[in-house]
């Protein structure tokens, strides 16, 4: 939601500019978001130097994580999963500690 954009970009906001990796950073974060708005068939139009930098293709996977989507080429996102399924119970045990 734009609510949940404005709380990144005030934390953001807040990293010393001080800071060459901060500044770095930001210019890199920042530098890649879009605003876009669904058309009348629910749809956005992902702009193509986001489409370059994720490799998307024609095929895609849309994956919802908590209160966010991420969108992934489909060939990228089967590869991902599962080279990562096997470890999946692994990851869950460690993250045990952070009172799930």
């Amino acid at each position: 939601t734009m609510e949940e954009w404005q709380n990144i970009e005030e934390k953001m906001n807040s990293l010393p500019m001080t800071k060459r990796d901060a500044r770095t950073f930001m210019r890199m974060f920042f530098s890649g978001a879009v605003e876009v708005e669904l058309d009348k068939q629910g749809r956005i139009n992902i702009p193509k130097n986001l489409r370059e930098y994720a490799n998307l293709t024609k095929e895609c996977t849309v994956i919802g994580v908590s209160s966010r989507i991420e969108i992934w080429d489909r060939s990228t996102w089967n590869a991902f999963y599962e080279e990562s399924e096997d470890s999946f119970e692994d990851i869950a045990e460690d993250l045990i500690d952070f009172d799930f």
